[in-house]
């Protein structure tokens, strides 16, 4: 090996086979590593920097190689400090080579982490500024489902109301997310494949904007029911890859914290979905059509802005482009040595990653979902959180809130105003999850979460057995909803989209984030359809209950399944889910919950928990105290 000449191999394990005798075929072991984590089988759950342990000298020359053969050569030194920043990040003071000025700056990032180049948070929130499509659509439909199906001879409340209506409103509410999962999330992998991550959003925002201005004009219920299949195209593409293309672009530090604006958005466009909904009440019979029309005004800005924005770094390297690559990360990093560093780290790891997945083209990657351990891990893991977003009760509100307000004996405006609290509340509460998810962790803020929207959704609905004559009715139902929202927000709110854009390797990102959100909006259409007759048969009392006991259920999945990915970055994942679920499951029953008992039902402060995942020296320096946190366990 040593006497071959490297040469790098385009890292697109989508379709292209990898140079088995270059760089980019080299193992860890290979490069001068002596010790390689089996990333199917994670036994000792370590942690490991895949730069560590490698000799300075080979390091260097690699570097060499890799810079020649990527066309980088004019890089070389800047890609040289990168890499001895990389491979023990905390020791950045020790390089001789690094001048005083880019040592203040990897400083600052550490002391500083929010401090990051407005490209960053522009390409973040504009792009998920879309996700108030998501939003907005789910709010006008709630508005509008107290008129149109009365005007499309469907009523399915008072008189002509009939149980086949009552699924027509189900199935026609349902549209975007049936179009979503069947046919929008699995478009997403050949389109990020051929056009990458900013092609695939500017195409999935013109179906965001085009279909929903046809249902703010369609005829009859069939029209309106197409109109909202082709908007659950855009959807679904444009859920599957924004996530993702916000992932790969921030730095590990805040990553959550970012990617977590496709949540705040989501809950801004429900909020201005009742803002809407409000606005036109009075306007007479086209009210409905301007409550589902008015959609289509943030998806202007996605369309129009998305090209100003860098294409994702990952990508790039994906496809063996490393010097546009490297032009990306140096719009998304504060200096051109941190774009260097993460430029050379993340080809590392993908080369990793490469040695288990080889290549593949769209069917054997959604098979390998469930047959590569690795992936199948990450697969699990997703769709749990993704299911869970269904079964917590959120959408029961979000769809249906100004219907279940008129069942508990509110008048249309007031049914509209008291949405408009829960879009408010939904929204103000998603804030502290932007400090909370990369601190707290992803895990943490779902364990704690869960059991709180349980009883109150369970409160909420036993408060409809109070006398309707009685002015506690309507206000505790309204308080419990709304606090069932200020619990969900900031827990199951921004966890699921965060949590699957980051848990896949590069090489699966697509397929697995279309498999996640495909998840999360199929069973989005199930409750969209049954809801209706759920509460036609069920009543408010046994709905709510039904949905409070699935809290606990997804509450138990989670604590199984779930595993921490907070402040690791996305190539370091690779050894998270390398641990088999089996030690996992455990680790979680037979050490963290007896810990979990001691230390907070007993009292008991003395109560210690061995951690799960053990770092490799240089990845838990990078980690300093955060290293006490990032356990796996019930507490972080």
């Amino acid at each position: 090996m040593a006497d071959e000449k490297p040469t790098i191999a385009q890292t697109d394990k989508s379709s292209e086979e990898y140079d088995k005798s270059g760089y980019d075929s080299m193992t860890g072991a290979e490069r001068g590593r002596p010790q390689v984590v089996d990333l199917n089988r994670n036994v000792t759950a370590r942690i490991q920097n895949p730069l560590a342990g490698i000799p300075r000298a080979t390091l260097l020359k690699n570097v060499e190689d890799f810079a020649y053969e990527a066309g980088m050569a004019e890089h070389i030194s800047l890609i040289q400090k990168g890499a001895l920043v990389a491979q023990n990040p905390p020791d950045f003071e020790q390089i001789a080579e690094l001048d005083e000025d880019e040592k203040a700056a990897l400083r600052n990032e550490a002391l500083h982490k929010w401090r990051q180049p407005w490209s960053l948070y522009f390409t973040v929130i504009l792009c998920s500024i879309g996700a108030a499509v998501q939003g907005w659509d789910q709010t006008g439909s709630n508005g509008a489902n107290l008129s149109w199906p009365r005007d499309f001879g469907v009523p399915n409340e008072g008189e002509g109301a009939t149980d086949y209506n009552t699924w027509i409103v189900g199935v026609v509410n349902a549209g975007p997310y049936i179009g979503s999962a069947a046919i929008g999330c699995w478009v997403s992998d050949p389109m990020n494949y051929y056009i990458g991550r900013r092609g695939t959003i500017f195409i999935s925002a013109i179906f965001c904007l085009l279909p929903v201005i046809g249902s703010a004009v369609a005829q009859n219920w069939e029209q309106l029911f197409v109109t909202r299949l082709l908007l659950g195209i855009g959807m679904g593409a444009k859920a599957s890859t924004v996530p993702i293309y916000a992932a790969e672009n921030c730095p590990a530090a805040i990553r959550g914290g970012l990617v977590m604006s496709w949540q705040m958005w989501t809950a801004f466009g429900i909020f201005l979905g009742f803002c809407a909904n409000l606005a036109v009440y009075d306007v007479g019979d086209i009210a409905w059509r301007l409550q589902l029309g008015s959609a289509f005004i943030p998806a202007i800005p996605l369309l129009l802005g998305v090209y100003f924005c860098p294409e994702s770094p990952r990508w790039y390297i994906k496809k063996g482009r490393y010097d546009r690559a490297f032009e990306s990360l140096c719009r998304l990093r504060n200096t051109r040595l941190q774009a260097a560093r993460d430029l050379y780290y993340i080809s590392a790891q993908i080369n990793e990653e490469a040695a288990i997945i080889g290549k593949s083209n769209y069917v054997t990657r959604f098979v390998e979902l469930f047959t590569i351990p690795r992936v199948r891990r990450a697969t699990l893991a997703s769709f749990v959180v993704m299911l869970a977003q269904q079964m917590c009760g959120i959408n029961i509100i979000a769809f249906y809130s100004s219907t279940v307000f008129v069942e508990a004996g509110f008048g249309p405006l007031q049914a509209l105003l008291a949405s408009f609290g829960f879009g408010l509340v939904n929204f103000v509460f998603a804030w502290p999850a932007v400090w909370t998810i990369d601190t707290w962790g992803r895990r943490t803020l779902l364990l704690f979460t869960f059991p709180q929207m349980a009883w109150t959704l369970l409160a909420a609905g036993l408060c409809f057995l109070i006398p309707e004559d009685n002015r506690a009715h309507l206000g505790l139902i309204a308080f419990f909803i709304f606090l069932f929202a200020a619990f969900y927000s900031p827990g199951e709110g921004p966890v699921p989209f965060t949590y699957s854009a980051e848990v896949f390797p590069l090489s699966h990102r697509e397929v697995g984030m279309s498999w996640a959100v495909a998840t999360c909006l199929f069973w989005a259409a199930v409750l969209s359809i049954t809801f209706p007759r759920l509460l036609r048969a069920f009543h408010p009392v046994g709905a709510f209950g039904f949905y409070a006991g699935l809290n606990v259920t997804a509450l138990v999945l989670i604590f199984l399944f779930v595993p921490e990915t907070k402040q690791r970055t996305l190539e370091e994942l690779d050894y998270v889910f390398a641990v088999p679920t089996r030690t996992h499951m455990s680790y979680q029953l037979f050490k963290a919950l007896p810990w979990w008992f001691n230390r907070y039902i007993m009292r008991r402060k003395g109560a210690r928990l061995e951690p799960l995942y053990q770092f490799d020296s240089a990845v838990a320096a990078d980690q300093g105290a955060v290293v006490v946190t990032v356990k796996g366990g019930i507490s972080h």
